[in-house]
Protein backbone atom coordinates (compact mmCIF):
# COMPACT_ATOMS: atom_id res chain seq x y z
CA UNK A 1 0.00 0.00 0.00
CA UNK A 2 2.73 2.47 0.99
CA UNK A 3 4.79 1.47 -2.06
CA UNK A 4 1.78 2.17 -4.33
CA UNK A 5 1.24 5.54 -2.66
CA UNK A 6 4.89 6.52 -3.00
CA UNK A 7 4.93 5.42 -6.64
CA UNK A 8 1.78 7.45 -7.34
CA UNK A 9 3.12 10.45 -5.42
CA UNK A 10 6.37 10.38 -7.35
CA UNK A 11 4.46 10.07 -10.62
CA UNK A 12 2.23 13.02 -9.72
CA UNK A 13 5.24 15.09 -8.70
CA UNK A 14 6.84 14.40 -12.09
CA UNK A 15 3.59 15.10 -13.98
CA UNK A 16 3.04 18.22 -11.86
CA UNK A 17 6.53 19.52 -12.51
CA UNK A 18 6.18 18.86 -16.24
CA UNK A 19 2.71 20.46 -16.33
CA UNK A 20 3.90 23.49 -14.38
CA UNK A 21 6.97 23.88 -16.61
CA UNK A 22 4.76 23.59 -19.70
CA UNK A 23 2.31 26.12 -18.25
CA UNK A 24 5.08 28.60 -17.47
CA UNK A 25 6.47 28.24 -20.97
CA UNK A 26 3.04 28.75 -22.61
CA UNK A 27 1.51 31.34 -20.28
CA UNK A 28 1.75 35.05 -20.84
CA UNK A 29 3.63 37.06 -18.23
CA UNK A 30 0.43 38.62 -16.83
CA UNK A 31 -0.13 38.29 -13.11
CA UNK A 32 -2.70 35.61 -12.19
CA UNK A 33 -4.66 38.07 -10.04
CA UNK A 34 -5.14 40.30 -13.08
CA UNK A 35 -6.39 37.38 -15.18
CA UNK A 36 -9.36 36.65 -12.92
CA UNK A 37 -12.29 38.88 -12.07
CA UNK A 38 -13.48 39.05 -8.44
CA UNK A 39 -16.32 36.59 -9.24
CA UNK A 40 -13.81 34.03 -10.45
CA UNK A 41 -11.66 31.86 -8.25
CA UNK A 42 -8.88 31.77 -10.83
CA UNK A 43 -8.03 30.44 -14.26
CA UNK A 44 -6.80 27.35 -16.09
CA UNK A 45 -3.07 27.70 -16.67
CA UNK A 46 -2.46 24.52 -18.70
CA UNK A 47 -4.24 21.43 -19.98
CA UNK A 48 -2.80 18.14 -21.20
CA UNK A 49 -5.17 15.60 -22.73
CA UNK A 50 -8.87 15.44 -21.88
CA UNK A 51 -9.91 17.88 -19.13
CA UNK A 52 -13.43 19.08 -18.42
CA UNK A 53 -14.83 21.79 -16.16
CA UNK A 54 -18.25 21.45 -14.54
CA UNK A 55 -19.64 24.69 -13.14
CA UNK A 56 -21.99 25.16 -10.19
CA UNK A 57 -25.01 25.24 -12.54
CA UNK A 58 -24.10 21.83 -13.99
CA UNK A 59 -22.78 23.02 -17.36
CA UNK A 60 -19.80 21.01 -18.67
CA UNK A 61 -17.16 22.33 -21.04
CA UNK A 62 -13.74 21.26 -22.28
CA UNK A 63 -11.02 23.13 -20.41
CA UNK A 64 -8.50 25.30 -22.24
CA UNK A 65 -5.69 27.54 -21.00
CA UNK A 66 -7.09 30.90 -19.92
CA UNK A 67 -10.56 29.58 -19.02
CA UNK A 68 -12.11 31.07 -15.91
CA UNK A 69 -12.50 28.86 -12.85
CA UNK A 70 -15.50 29.58 -10.63
CA UNK A 71 -15.54 29.37 -6.84
CA UNK A 72 -17.47 26.05 -6.98
CA UNK A 73 -16.20 24.33 -10.14
CA UNK A 74 -15.26 20.67 -10.66
CA UNK A 75 -12.21 19.60 -12.66
CA UNK A 76 -12.31 16.15 -14.28
CA UNK A 77 -9.24 14.71 -16.03
CA UNK A 78 -9.12 11.67 -18.27
CA UNK A 79 -6.43 8.98 -18.37
CA UNK A 80 -3.01 10.39 -19.30
CA UNK A 81 -4.41 13.90 -18.76
CA UNK A 82 -3.67 16.69 -16.31
CA UNK A 83 -4.44 20.33 -15.61
CA UNK A 84 -2.88 23.20 -13.71
CA UNK A 85 -5.01 26.03 -12.33
CA UNK A 86 -3.98 29.20 -10.55
CA UNK A 87 -6.31 30.76 -7.99
CA UNK A 88 -6.57 34.49 -7.25
CA UNK A 89 -4.33 34.20 -4.17
CA UNK A 90 -1.66 32.52 -6.38
CA UNK A 91 -2.38 29.00 -5.11
CA UNK A 92 -1.49 26.47 -7.82
CA UNK A 93 -3.44 23.21 -8.12
CA UNK A 94 -2.14 20.48 -10.41
CA UNK A 95 -4.72 17.75 -11.01
CA UNK A 96 -3.33 14.38 -12.10
CA UNK A 97 -4.67 11.74 -14.51
CA UNK A 98 -8.10 10.13 -14.00
CA UNK A 99 -8.98 12.60 -11.26
CA UNK A 100 -12.05 14.43 -10.06
CA UNK A 101 -11.52 17.50 -7.89
CA UNK A 102 -14.09 19.99 -6.61
CA UNK A 103 -13.28 23.53 -5.63
CA UNK A 104 -16.09 23.65 -3.07
CA UNK A 105 -15.35 27.07 -1.63
CA UNK A 106 -13.03 29.92 -2.51
CA UNK A 107 -13.07 33.51 -1.34
CA UNK A 108 -10.21 35.97 -1.28
CA UNK A 109 -9.94 39.71 -0.74
CA UNK A 110 -6.79 40.96 -2.44
CA UNK A 111 -6.76 44.14 -0.34
CA UNK A 112 -6.98 42.57 3.12
CA UNK A 113 -5.53 39.21 1.98
CA UNK A 114 -8.33 37.54 3.91
CA UNK A 115 -9.82 34.39 2.45
CA UNK A 116 -10.41 30.70 2.62
CA UNK A 117 -10.74 27.62 0.45
CA UNK A 118 -12.06 24.09 0.57
CA UNK A 119 -10.90 21.59 -2.04
CA UNK A 120 -12.42 18.11 -2.28
CA UNK A 121 -10.48 15.36 -4.06
CA UNK A 122 -13.07 12.76 -5.03
CA UNK A 123 -10.78 10.55 -7.12
CA UNK A 124 -7.21 10.54 -8.36
CA UNK A 125 -4.40 12.84 -7.31
CA UNK A 126 -3.53 16.49 -7.00
CA UNK A 127 -0.65 18.67 -5.95
CA UNK A 128 -1.22 22.01 -4.23
CA UNK A 129 1.25 24.84 -3.78
CA UNK A 130 -0.49 27.27 -1.46
CA UNK A 131 -0.62 30.99 -2.14
CA UNK A 132 -1.39 33.95 0.09
CA UNK A 133 -4.26 32.32 1.98
CA UNK A 134 -2.07 29.38 3.00
CA UNK A 135 0.79 31.65 3.96
CA UNK A 136 -1.21 34.21 5.98
CA UNK A 137 -3.90 31.93 7.45
CA UNK A 138 -3.09 28.20 7.05
CA UNK A 139 -6.23 27.20 9.00
CA UNK A 140 -8.35 28.68 6.19
CA UNK A 141 -7.05 26.11 3.65
CA UNK A 142 -8.74 22.72 3.82
CA UNK A 143 -8.56 19.64 1.62
CA UNK A 144 -11.00 16.78 2.01
CA UNK A 145 -11.24 13.28 0.60
CA UNK A 146 -14.04 10.77 1.13
CA UNK A 147 -12.30 9.49 4.25
CA UNK A 148 -10.47 12.50 5.70
CA UNK A 149 -10.28 16.28 5.97
CA UNK A 150 -6.79 17.73 6.03
CA UNK A 151 -5.80 21.02 7.63
CA UNK A 152 -2.88 22.52 5.75
CA UNK A 153 0.31 23.50 7.56
CA UNK A 154 2.80 23.19 4.71
CA UNK A 155 2.91 25.02 1.43
CA UNK A 156 3.49 22.22 -1.11
CA UNK A 157 1.90 18.79 -0.85
CA UNK A 158 0.38 15.90 -2.81
CA UNK A 159 -2.91 14.11 -2.10
CA UNK A 160 -4.12 10.88 -3.70
CA UNK A 161 -7.36 8.96 -3.23
CA UNK A 162 -8.84 5.90 -4.87
CA UNK A 163 -12.37 7.26 -4.50
CA UNK A 164 -13.43 4.47 -2.13
CA UNK A 165 -14.63 5.25 1.42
Amino acid sequence: MMKNFLTAALGLAIVGAATLAQAQAQAPAAAPAAAATPQQAGFVKSVRGSVQLLDGAGATRNAAPGDALGAVDRIVTGPDSSAAVVLRDNTTLMVGPSSRMDLKEFHFDGTTRDGGMLVSLLRGSMRMITGLIGKTNPDAVRVETQTATIGIRGTDFIVQTDGQP
